[in-house]
């Protein structure tokens, strides 16, 4: 998972600092001819929801940024940009305090100007609270499948992508957070369900899965602002 994240913090440094390397490691000397340095520092809790619960798996790593050029000035520039994309990230968590002294002197480091980043990494976790309903029985056409989706407080989630992968049918949610499918095929599973939402992408294996008069009720573990 934090080798996901690896990548995924190389890739967003990529599209800021389109012309400067991107380098996983001690920031030693070396590093200043390497361009973006990105070392992983240490590993934290991830921060507790409103309720004081979490909703998912997860933890978060924290990565010290430095920055390496061919000048100065070019150097001080990427590291402000650097900054200021992050604090415009809603995934990202800032941290401008001073690094220790004594965090140079144990890398074996020059000091030198420096951020702190932190993200949230997670692993989802089969969705209890989804209720699947039994097939309609006596070959008959099933009724429409209706569902809602919903996050912490269950507070309706408008706009939700919605899909049944394998009857490459999809849908999206309306401003209560309401979906149904309305043509579905007679007989047998449904199949898997997916549902993104707000930077989150949950899949629900249920090999019962099917229609019915009341909805199903989907919480989806996102972040509350």
């Amino acid at each position: 998972m934090i080798d996901e994240v690896d990548l995924r913090m190389k890739a967003w440094v990529g599209r800021i600092a389109t012309d400067a390397p991107v380098h996983l490691g001690v920031p030693d000397r070396e590093a200043l001819d390497r361009g973006v340095c990105l070392y992983l520092l240490e590993l934290g809790p991830a921060p507790l929801t409103r309720a004081g619960k979490r909703g998912a798996l997860q933890f978060t790593v924290c990565y010290l940024v430095t920055v390496g050029a061919e000048t100065p000035e070019r150097a001080h520039r990427l590291l402000g940009d650097l900054v200021f994309a992050a604090m415009g990230d809603k995934e990202l968590e800032v941290d401008l305090s001073p690094v220790p002294a004594a965090l140079w002197a144990g890398l074996r480091s020059v000091p030198r100007p420096a951020f702190r980043l932190r993200v949230q990494v997670r692993k989802e976790q089969p969705l209890a609270e989804v209720r699947c309903l039994s097939l309609v029985e006596g070959g008959c056409a099933p009724a429409p499948l209706l569902g809602r989706v919903v996050g912490p407080g269950d507070v309706p989630i408008p706009d939700a992508w919605v899909a049944l992968p394998s009857l490459q049918l999809s849908t999206r949610t309306d401003a209560q957070g309401h979906f149904h499918f309305a043509h579905l095929p007679q007989g047998g599973s449904l199949g898997r369900l997916e549902v993104r939402a707000e930077g989150e992408l949950l899949s629900v294996e249920s090999e019962g899965l099917a229609t019915g008069t009341s909805p199903v009720i989907i919480r989806m573990p996102v972040k509350e602002e």
